[in-house]
């Protein structure tokens, strides 16, 4: 039975939840306790029925909560959600109580994961996803505070800004100047110029990879030297931007030019071929179908190590992207 009695100078509610948890609420007035009496009940009476039973296991709310999120979340981003799981999170806690677990179990699953010889990357992965079907079980009602909540920089598992800027090397204007310039030398192949125009839109532009091998022409607008970023490829699907939303970019009369001059000969190349008609795809291969990333990847590599800009990394794929905008950035 709800009541609200009062104890050293305070005035404590207490109730019961819609689980059946009994539940204490410390106020400074009579008149305070009666509102959040009267608000709680109400809380109560509306969660009559609760949808989740409070005494689920990790493994069986796992199930629901990737059932229920999948259709919002990108292809890779749900991957990485369920390998975390199946791997890593589920052989130590899918038997547990969801609402039993603890901070300090978190805590210590996660810094095991790190001397394990897991990479920090990883475990930031398996942080995010544990923490991020927690805040979902808060609003199922299970749980009233999220144990996975902050322990990201308390286990050092997010980079600080100079451990980005060393994981991601931008190119200096000087190296972008020769990378591009390597892929229009008399050396250059066929099929290595065929690709400057693209790799000139990621650097005026600023797109990344997937919504540049999205591009379709009708999204180009010549007249007011503005691109229209609303689609993007991500693991061979075509989805929305990573940001979730389109956005315009300025087009440079550099590229302008040079897209006009892309686009007549990809007019000519569909004549040639016989092709019905022109490829929706501003950047696309020698059939007419969107372009393949590590195709790509290796026509970056052939360029870069014969452009001898003195340009390095583990990664060149990686950072390609981050590259050629941060340079546009600084200029």
């Amino acid at each position: 039975m709800a009541c609200i009695r009062k104890r050293r100078g305070k005035y404590v509610v207490d109730y019961r939840d819609a689980f059946g948890r009994r539940r204490w609420v410390t106020c400074d007035t009579r008149r305070e306790s009666e509102r959040v009496l009267s608000e709680r009940l109400s809380a109560v009476r509306r969660s009559a029925q609760p949808v989740i039973d409070p005494e689920v296991r990790v493994e069986a709310y796992t199930e629901r909560w990737l059932g229920l999120v999948a259709a919002g979340l990108k292809p890779r981003t749900l991957q990485s959600y369920a390998g975390a799981l199946r791997i890593h999170l589920l052989p130590l806690i899918g038997t547990k109580k969801l609402r039993e677990l603890q901070r300090g179990q978190v805590k210590t699953l996660l810094a095991e994961k790190l001397t394990s010889g897991l990479s920090r990357a990883t475990v930031r992965i398996i942080h995010a996803t544990l923490r991020a079907m927690l805040n979902a079980a808060i609003d199922d009602g299970v749980l009233v505070a999220n144990p996975a909540d902050k322990l990201g920089r308390y286990l050092r598992l997010v980079p600080v800004t100079a451990a980005r800027q060393d994981e991601i090397k931008a190119f200096t204007r000087q190296q972008l100047a020769a990378f591009l310039g390597a892929a229009m030398a008399p050396d250059a192949t066929a099929h290595e110029r065929r690709h400057f125009p693209f790799f000139l839109c990621l650097a005026r532009a600023g797109l990344r990879l997937g919504e540049a091998f999205a591009l379709q022409w009708p999204d180009l607008d010549f007249a007011g030297q503005k691109i229209r970023v609303v689609r993007a490829f991500s693991d061979g699907r075509l989805d929305t931007p990573k940001s979730g939303h389109g956005r315009t970019v300025d087009m440079s009369q550099e590229l302008a030019h040079a897209l006009r001059r892309h686009q007549l000969t990809r007019k000519t190349e569909t004549l040639k071929k016989g092709w019905r008609e022109m490829p929706p795809w501003v950047f696309c291969s020698e059939e007419g179908t969107p372009l393949d990333k590590h195709n790509l990847y290796r026509v970056f590599r052939r360029l870069l190590a014969r452009a001898e800009s003195g340009y390095r990394s583990r990664r060149p794929e990686a950072a390609l992207t981050h590259s050629m905008t941060e340079v546009v950035a600084k200029w």
